[in-house]
Formats: C-alpha cells, sequence, structure tokens
C-alpha cells in the first residue's frame, strides 16, 4: 500500500500551470484512444503534441522539485493536491 506524506506546496499560478498540462495530457490521451492512424496527417500531429506536453509537464516537476528541494525517494514520485497546491511525495 503507498504511504502519503505532504512535502511541500507551490503557488496557485504554479499549480495552475501544472494543471493546464495535466489536463492537456489527459485529454490528448483520450484523443488518442478513439483517433486511428488513417488520418495520418492528424496521428501525426496528436503524437507530436502527445510528446511536447510530456515533457513540459515532466520539465515543471524537475523545475518545482529543484527550487523547493521537495524530499524523494527511489521509486517514489510527486503529486499535487489541483484544490490546496499542497505537494505530495507518494511511496
Amino acid at each position: 500500500m503507498a504511504t502519503r506524506k505532504v512535502v511541500g506546496q507551490v503557488t496557485p499560478e504554479e499549480k495552475n500551470e501544472i494543471q493546464m498540462l495535466f489536463e492537456r495530457r489527459n485529454g490528448l490521451n483520450e484523443l488518442a484512444k478513439i483517433l486511428t492512424a488513417d488520418n495520418a496527417e492528424l496521428y501525426e500531429k496528436l503524437v507530436k503534441d502527445l510528446g511536447e506536453t510530456g515533457t513540459k509537464f515532466q520539465a515543471w516537476w524537475d523545475r518545482m522539485g529543484a527550487k523547493y528541494q521537495w524530499e524523494s525517494v527511489e521509486g517514489g514520485n510527486w503529486e499535487i493536491n489541483f484544490d490546496t497546491c499542497e505537494i505530495y511525495l507518494v511511496a
């Protein structure tokens, strides 16, 4: 069973940035489930957008982790509570 521990907090502006990327990534993933490679142009655009969004998403976590020096553990990951801006370490 995973444990969750509050390790920090971000500003509302920082939260908004990751929430937008989170929602975009989820939307693109949903679109990827129904889109076929038949429409090559749209499919390539989706793959490119998914890659760029994933990169920005990871870059946000890397940047915030370095800025705030959140506790981390091998095999663990951070999660955000969008309502409170709190960051959890899940291990």
